[in-house]
């Protein structure tokens, strides 16, 4: 059954070498998981768990025992682990054997020294202490290893004071350079000190012979005395001397020891001090160590040896470590101000953020340090946006420069927000303007531009702020592991009082954005109060439906960086909102737009007409609403989250009162031009297009246009809509999902049948009026009479002329557009056939001949336009007919028959046109 962690792995040792007792610092990976769990530590195969101290799963502080090897590893040992490995080790130096008189940094306490000897510890008088250099002179060390002494004097030693000591080892390791001459004065100096060491003894001895000699008279003649006497006062006054001798005897002994006990006294105390100051010299270097680590940035340190002189002398009544402790209370305070100024100050990387909590939190620094944080991110972002905006607008009114409308179809640039790709980590580095084209930032509009780097700065700082907070929820703040379970459960506590508030903040941020975005593109939807928080911006003219379809693309991407982060979507909802509106504008001005810009296909007109009667003015018409809900597309599209458009009635209502006015826009334009004076024809915008062969003949066929034939082309026109064009844009406006396709299409239909219908009857009127006039007065010219005429000859010209007439409106239509033949012709034949019956009518009295005249008259006309008669004009010829007297003989008959046939044949040529043909009748 596996264990349920890994078993411990050291990692690193800090120092990695030195003698016994040094302080080392383990560090490496599941060390344990507390105090308790450690069972284990071996250096060098040395027990060091006795002076263990188990800081974390990946620290552990220890001191080197006597180890045996002079190099080996790091073994840990845990409950939890078991026996662990090392990847490093760690060496034992020998310690340095330092004599009694040697020069050292250190101090050496002189009541337990280094024996060299006995090569252990033990106290020995002074007197017993011998010298480091025997023989006086200047040591130099040679150069010759180690191991080749060893080798060459086994067994020896080269220390003086070694039972086994070997001179000439020593010679060779101290003076193997040394001349003769410092030899013969080194054997000098042995001699010399033989012979104080001998002095001395003496000299101390002959010192005190005086003392002595008194001494021991005083005692004797006390003797003598209290044998001799007995009596009280003998006794007295040895008793007076032997006081007088002792303090003699004291007093001599104080003078002649005072100097050296007072050396000692002194030595003493200065050894004192040094060994408190050893001892403590952590507290008593702290204050001066924490101003220079916090210089160097290193408060890691600060903060470990802060916590280490609180739990040592946090509650001392020592007063000078009171003191010290005091000051160490002041660098820290001083440190926790400089720690929350470094946190509060902006801007800051959400690393640098999270590294200063936790330094306040260790330092236990009053309050709430993440939530200031929090607050001050928060207000920091709210005043990036608006001094962006103010930015901006001080630039617009600045610089007022006029942006062209540009193709932003054809300018090739990458996503508003690229880094979208880059979501998980939000890197604004990646960024709204990776490889932007400063040409079009020039050209863009600044309220685009300003959207754009207001929602940068958003999708930017926001990430940051929202993963403070969720750091703060769950407490990785202070601590990724459970070593600071506390402060974590205290900030989660925190939070959970706190969430309405940070709520309100990200509400407040998207708030502010949706307001300043609306106050530079739709001013009029803030309120009264807002506009001068929000607003500003100089509205000389509203932005291109293009442009308004760039900025909603902008903040879709936005809002989908936004969505990433798991923001709640009732904080985001604003944002949707803003969306809504903005493609509800975007539709509006795009289709006010392409109303003027059908407005201005009149300018366009070339009246080139093709083979079906058309001008291209249909087509361009077709193109511009097409290439309009193309580029609304994208806009009309939904979005994950988003809402239908038109999912409001009023917008329903006004896109299809502005689609219905795009194509009232357009039957003006054509019943503009249909109805233009000749002189008013513009022919200047024709564009000169030197390689098109039909150049000068297009502009001489414009230039001689004449009215009627412009109000055939605008019917011929007129046709090809109603059957074509406007039933594909239907289909188009329902592919797009506009509302009320059939409302728009009706009305359009009932709108373009009456400039039909006008245009019509305004062409009948140009065409049939003079042939219908010309009938009556060639009927009674050369005072003709209906009752008075001579026997019939044939057709009288003013027939003829009638009929030459309408061959000619024939031959104009035909020109124009074929289609639009018969139902021009009908329509002039019922006029003329009225006309015709009417003037029939009118005649009081025929006579034989003179009924006979009419009755061949208005045969002839009717067999002639047979193919265009209608009920209408059916029933005006038979009225006509019934106005005449019947004719009696079949003479007449015969008569009428031959005159009919001598009119066909003679005007066969003419009346070719009137013949039947595969074309349909249409009617009126």
């Amino acid at each position: 059954m596996s264990r349920a962690r890994q078993p411990p792995l050291v990692t690193g040792i800090s120092p990695n070498e030195g003698i016994s007792w040094t302080k080392v610092t383990i560090r490496g990976e599941n060390l344990g998981t507390g105090p308790t769990d450690l069972i284990g530590l071996t250096i060098c195969g040395h027990n060091c768990l006795l002076t263990a101290e188990w800081m974390s799963a990946s620290k552990i502080v220890c001191r080197v025992g006597q180890a045996k090897n002079d190099k080996g590893d790091i073994i840990v040992t845990t409950k939890s682990g078991g026996k662990g490995t090392s990847t490093v080790s760690f060496k034992l130096l020998k310690p340095e054997k330092i004599g009694i008189l040697d020069q050292s940094a250190v101090w050496v306490d002189e009541m337990n020294y280094y024996d060299m000897r006995t090569d252990r510890n033990k106290g020995i008088p002074p007197l017993s202490l011998r010298p480091a250099n025997p023989l006086g002179i200047e040591i130099d060390k040679g150069r010759f290893p180690q191991k080749d002494l060893e080798a060459l004097f086994p067994g020896m030693s080269a220390d003086f004071t070694s039972e086994n000591f070997s001179a000439a080892w020593y010679l060779i390791e101290n003076h193997s350079t040394t001349s003769f001459d410092q030899l013969k004065t080194a054997v000098a100096n042995l001699k010399k000190q033989a012979n104080k060491k001998n002095e001395g003894s003496l000299a101390y001895v002959k010192g005190g012979l005086s003392t002595f000699f008194e001494a021991q008279d005083a005692l004797s003649a006390i003797h003598q005395k209290l044998e001799a006497d007995g009596t009280e006062k003998v006794e007295g006054s040895m008793t007076q001397k032997l006081e007088n001798v002792l303090n003699r005897a004291s007093n001599t002994a104080d003078t002649l020891f005072q100097e050296v006990l007072g050396r000692k006294d002194k030595a003493d105390s200065t050894r004192n001090a040094l060994n408190v100051l050893q001892r403590f010299k952590f507290l008593f270097n702290l204050p001066l160590n924490i101003e220079r680590n916090i210089q160097k940035g290193d408060y890691d340190v600060v903060i470990n040896d802060y916590e280490k002189a609180k739990s040592l002398f946090g509650k001392t009544e020592v007063q000078v470590f009171k003191k010290y402790y005091a000051e160490v209370e002041t660098r820290i305070e001083a440190l926790r101000e400089l720690l929350l100024d470094k946190l509060l100050e902006t801007p800051s990387t959400l690393h640098d953020q999270k590294r200063y909590i936790r330094y306040l939190s260790d330092l236990h620094a009053p309050g709430d340090p993440a939530w200031q944080c929090i607050g001050a991110q928060h207000q920091w972002i709210l005043q990036l946006m608006h001094n962006c905006k103010e930015s901006y607008v001080k630039e617009q009114k600045g610089k007022d420069i006029f942006f062209p409308m540009v193709d932003l179809d054809s300018d090739v640039r990458p996503s508003p927000i690229g880094h979208l790709s880059q979501t998980a980590s939000l890197k604004r580095g990646s960024s709204f303007q990776s490889g932007r084209d400063d040409a079009w930032r020039y050209k863009a509009p600044q309220q685009v531009v300003f959207v754009e780097k207001l929602t940068k700065l958003v999708v930017s700082q926001l990430p940051n702020f929202w993963k403070l907070w969720i750091s703060y929820v769950n407490g990785s703040l202070f601590s990724e592991t459970a070593e600071k379970s506390g402060q974590m459960e205290r900030s989660k506590k925190n939070a959970r009082q706190r969430q309405n508030d940070f709520k309100k903040m990200i509400q407040e941020v998207m708030h502010s954005l949706v307001k300043l975005i609306r106050g530079a593109l739709l001013p009029f939807s803030l309120r009264e109060g807002e506009s001068r928080q929000y607003g500003g911006w100089e509205m000389k003219s509203e932005l291109s439906g293009q442009w308004l379809t760039h900025v909603i693309q902008t903040v879709r991407l936005s809002s989908e960086s936004l969505t990433a982060l798991e923001i709640p979507n009732d904080m985001l909802q604003i944002i949707q909102d803003l969306i809504l509106d903005l493609r509800v504008r975007c539709i509006i001005v795009t289709l006010q737009h392409t109303a003027e810009d059908i407005k201005r296909l009149a300018e366009k007109e070339d009246w080139v007409v093709d083979n079906e009667g058309l001008t291209s003015l249909p087509s361009q018409f077709e193109q511009c609403i097409i290439h309009s809900l193309q580029s609304l597309k994208t806009v009309l599209d939904c979005k994950p989250g988003e809402a239908s458009v038109f999912q409001q009635q009023k917008t329903q209502e006004d896109v299809c009162q502005l689609s219905i006015g795009i194509m009232q826009v357009f039957i003006d334009c054509l019943e503009q031009l249909s109805t233009k004076p000749d002189g008013d024809i513009d022919t200047a915008h024709l564009s000169v297009d030197v390689s098109s062969p039909d150049l000068f003949g297009s502009i001489h066929e414009d230039s001689s246009l004449s009215s009627e034939q412009r109000l055939l082309i605008a019917l011929s026109n007129c046709r090809y809509l109603e059957r074509h064009t406007f039933l594909n844009i239907a289909e188009h406006f329902e592919k797009h999902g506009f509302q009320g396709v059939e409302k728009i299409t009706q009305v359009s239909m009932e709108s373009l049948k009456e400039l039909d219908q006008r245009l019509f009857e305004t062409y009948i009127e140009f065409k049939a009026d003079p042939i219908v006039g010309s009938l009556e007065p060639g009927i009674y010219a050369g005072y003709f009479d209906w009752k008075d005429c001579l026997v019939p000859a044939g057709v009288r010209n003013y027939l003829k002329e009638a009929l030459v007439n309408i061959i000619a409106v024939h031959a104009e239509v035909f020109t124009i557009s074929k289609d639009l033949v018969p139902r021009v012709m009908s329509r002039v034949v019922e006029a003329v056939s009225e006309e015709l019956s009417r003037l029939m009518q009118c005649v009081s009295s025929f006579s034989k001949n003179g009924a006979l005249q009419a009755r061949l008259e208005i045969c002839a006309l009717r067999d002639t336009v047979a193919i265009y008669l209608t009920p209408e004009s059916n029933s005006s010829f038979k009225q006509a007919l019934e106005a005449l007297p019947q004719l009696s003989s079949g003479t007449d008959k015969k008569l009428l028959e031959e005159l009919l046939n001598k009119f066909k044949s003679s005007m066969h040529l003419q009346l070719t046109c009137f013949q039947a043909s595969s074309s349909a009748m249409v009617k009126t």
